[in-house]
């Protein structure tokens, strides 16, 4: 089946799609613009309902709210178009900003970093009483991540790396051990980026500058290849009733000539696979 466009707002960094179970909505985001989208894929009705500070990474929160992983490691909570900072900023990363984040099945949330010109990335865990700890450093891109369906294990995706590396998780108290790599893509093919689990326990990983969704196999073969119309796939996420439904956003949308001609849309398509439901976070909720 082939990817169909459902909403095209040219972005320069689409990415972080989330699928709300509460609303039958899907959400994404234009990470350097500052700007968040929705969708209702049964009226294909879509908007922008937030332009502001960059937002690199969200969860939805159980309680229906958003909640923010932005730039200068900003942490904050966006309700009713309201925005309430929980964590000001983080002072050794003024220069810096969130990108890829998931809760966990305890309502935590996994947050990574960006590089900068004189630091590598940190991946951090938020605990539900909104303490930051830091469970890596020297990381050269925090991307995607996903959990295995019987929640023993974790994935995480260094781009720069071109790895997705896989640990033990303890659910009890969020910690993560035992690094090893799961997948290391070939050099000179791109870097994988944002990813996301299937009820098989399979991971699918967006390509970028790769043009394709890969899936992978428990044991980290390739199984599948999807193609879609743009250089930079950044992103993927389940969503629909049944979650057989898979969005995907793309980037580069301010150049297509060399990006693809549909680079920055996202897009749906449905190859009978199902997905798991992602968890919400419960960041400072009892």
């Amino acid at each position: 089946m082939a990817a169909e466009l459902m909403a095209d707002y040219r972005c320069h960094t689409g990415e972080g799609p989330l699928w709300n179970p509460m609303e039958g909505r899907l959400y994404w985001g234009d990470i350097p613009q500052g700007r968040l989208f929705r969708l209702n894929p049964q009226t294909r009705a879509h908007e922008q309902f937030y332009d502001g500070r960059q937002v690199g990474g969200f969860t939805i929160q159980r309680d229906g709210s958003l909640l923010l992983f932005m730039d200068r490691c900003s942490i904050a909570i966006l309700r009713d178009g309201a925005v309430e900072f929980l964590v000001d900023e983080l002072p050794d990363q003024l220069d810096n900003r969130f990108n890829d984040v998931i809760a966990d099945p305890a309502g935590r949330v996994f947050c990574g970093t960006m590089p900068t010109a004189t630091r590598k990335a940190t991946l951090y865990r938020m605990d539900t009483d909104g303490s930051l700890t830091t469970v890596l450093e020297g990381v050269g891109l925090c991307n995607g991540l996903g959990f295995t369906p019987d929640l023993k294990q974790m994935y995480f995706t260094d781009t720069i790396e071109r790895k997705i590396y896989r640990f033990d998780y303890a659910i009890e108290t969020g910690e993560v051990t035992n690094q090893r790599v799961f997948v290391e893509t070939p050099e000179g093919e791109g870097g994988p980026d944002g990813m996301t689990v299937d009820a098989e326990g399979c991971v699918w990983s967006a390509r970028w500058d790769g043009s394709a969704l890969y899936r992978y196999s428990t044991s980290g073969e390739e199984i599948a290849r999807v193609p879609i119309p743009a250089r930079k796939v950044s992103a993927v996420a389940f969503g629909g009733p049944d979650l057989t439904d898979m969005y995907v956003t793309t980037a580069g949308g301010d150049n297509r000539e060399e990006e693809g001609p549909g680079a920055g849309g996202l897009y749906r398509l449905n190859l009978g696979i199902r997905g798991k439901p992602e968890f919400l976070s419960r960041v400072g909720l009892s």
